[in-house]
Parts: structure tokens; sequence; C-alpha cells
């Protein structure tokens, strides 16, 4: 491969073993890097994933590592689910979805099977995120960025101190979660109730679709416009939560769909918010459904079999009959 690429031996092996982070290379040398990758085989799908990679990493030295007056990554740009996915895997060894399905050649030696952090480097990396979002809370306005995003990824730590935490952030953000509709706080009481729900606690979530989601129209805007940015409908980068309030024109609706139908399969943690987030973007593009036949079959019948066997909250079995009725419309 150093051959193919025209690089040294020591870099590639660099490269491989995390030695020498990609991030540090030359912009140019990169982007030759990645053409050259991808004229010799490379998934193109997989190739996306360098820019996450490199996000993840950022978070990840910048967390464990702070350097004196320097702004925390996550507060200057929306982090997105590939990173967050990138993040995991480095933190529980989860692979991210986009690779979970690929066969990975055997190699000679003792080699890692993910790019996993030793174990009191993971303790650094959460204690130093829970002090990030509890001086980002003290920073008002100016650290809700960095205090939301924080706060998710706290969720990812499994050990009774992240439970017994995120109960404590649950209390003294109560307030935020109770708050009827759109507040200049709502992406904040959102993710709250996400981590929660994360770490087993869902009554926040319904809580927030009750009070701080349903029948308030900037505020569903606002949820269809974060989840098509975080599932890849919307493309450009984002350096705050104001995207949010803005109409939704720049997002791809069949690939929110895409993303949607796929996550109430695969995070049943989240079923109600997802089962809302359908509901309000088939209310409003109806047509949605001819646009992926087989997509809206798979759809169907995995809506049915909730209906049928799970249990789910009095709203989501509403919303989701809803669902399916314009499932069944749309093909009739």
């Amino acid at each position: 491969m150093a051959e193919a690429t025209g690089v040294d031996l020591a870099t590639w092996q660099g490269w491989e073993t995390g030695r020498r982070p990609l991030a540090h290379v030359k912009a140019g040398a990169l982007l030759s890097l990645r053409r050259r990758l991808l004229a010799l085989g490379a998934a193109p799908s997989v190739l996306h994933l360098l820019d996450p990679a490199m996000d993840a990493d950022r978070v990840l030295a910048a967390t464990i590592h702070p350097e004196a007056n320097t702004r925390h990554p996550l507060a200057d740009w929306v982090h997105t689910r590939d990173t967050a996915h990138m993040i995991e895997w480095a933190l529980n060894g989860t692979t991210p979805p986009p690779l979970a399905r690929r066969v990975v050649p055997g190699r000679r030696g003792p080699v890692a099977k993910a790019p996993l952090l030793s174990a009191p480097d993971r303790c650094v990396f959460f204690s130093h995120l829970r002090a990030h979002a509890e001086s980002a809370l003290r920073a008002g306005d100016d650290g809700l960025l960095l205090q939301r995003q924080a706060l998710y990824l706290c969720s990812y730590d499994r050990s009774s101190e992240a439970t017994s935490w995120m109960s404590h952030a649950l209390h003294i953000r109560h307030d935020l979660i109770a708050a009827q509709g759109w507040t200049p706080h709502w992406a904040t009481a959102r993710s709250t109730a996400v981590a929660l729900a994360r770490v087993g606690n869902h009554r926040p979530l319904l809580d927030f679709i009750d009070r701080g989601l349903a029948g308030d129209d900037v505020a569903e805007t606002a949820n269809l416009n974060y989840w098509a940015y975080w599932l890849g409908a919307m493309r450009e980068p984002q350096p705050d939560d104001g995207f949010m309030l803005h109409g939704p024109t720049s997002w791809e609706p069949v690939q929110l769909l895409r993303g949607l139908a796929a996550g109430l399969c695969q995070a049943p943690a989240y079923m109600d918010l997802y089962v809302h987030s359908l509901w309000a973007l088939l209310t409003i593009n109806r047509w949605l459904p001819l646009a992926d036949p087989a997509l809206t079959d798979r759809l169907d019948a995995h809506t049915i079999r909730l209906l049928d066997h799970g249990e789910i909250s009095p709203r989501a079995r509403r919303e989701l009959s809803a669902v399916h009725y314009v499932l069944r419309e749309t093909r009739a």
C-alpha cells in the first residue's frame, strides 16, 4: 500500500497504527491520497468516513489532553452522527453501522479489532467531558453548544457513576424538558432527554415529545432540521444550532425518510422520537412513500409488527397508526 500510494513504509505504518495522525497531513497530500485510494478500489462509503474519523480524533484528543486557552472543538461546530459513531467506536468498541458488515482481512501478529482507547484514557475522557458540560452550563448562552454535545457524548459512559451523574443532570435541567414548545434551550432539552433515554430513563424523552415538540410548528421544524443534519440529509456543516430554525429547504426528504426508517428498526431506545418524527415528516410530505416503494414496504411491515406486538406509548401508537395509514394510502 505504501508503494501503491507513493509514500514511505514508515509513514503508512504510522497512519495505520495512529502514531502519525492523518489530520496532520498537508491538505494537498491528503486530497491526493483520497483520490489514489479511490482509484485503487477503496469503497467510497468508507473513504467518506475519513472526515468524521479525523473529527472524532480531534474531540478525543482535545478532551483527554486539553490545551490551555483553547476552545473545545465541540463548541465550534455541530457534530454529526458519523462523528458520534466514530467516537463511540473508540470508547466502547461499537463498530459504526457503515462498517459493521464489512469483512476485514486478517493480518499477521497482534492487531487491535477496534480503535479502542485504554481504560485509563476512557476514564479521563468521561471525567473531563463531564467537567466541560458543567463549565459550559455556567457559561450561559456562549456554552450552549458545548454543553449540549458534551452531555450527549457523556451518555456513552456505561459506568454506574455516569448513570448517577446523568440523573443529576436531569434534576438541574428538568425545567428545560418541561418547557412548552420552542425555547432558546430547546436543543439542549432534546439532547438531555435523548441522552437519558440512552442510559435507560425514557420518561424525560416522552415528556419532551409531549411538551417541547408536539403541536409547536417551530419545534417540529427544528426537530426535522436536526434529524436531517444528523442523518446526512443536510450536507452543509453547521457552526451552531441556529440552522434548526430555518425552513426545510436544504435537506433531502427521501434521505431523511430512509434514515428515520432505519433508526426506528435499529434504535428502540428512541422509538417514540423516531415515530413522532416519521409522523411529522409524512404529514407534510405525503408523497414520500412513492419515492422508494421498497422502503415503504419494509417500513409498513415494521409498523405492523410494532402495532401488533410492541410495547409503545399511547401517543406513539396513535402516530404509528397514522404512519401506517399514509403508507397504505399512497400504495393504494
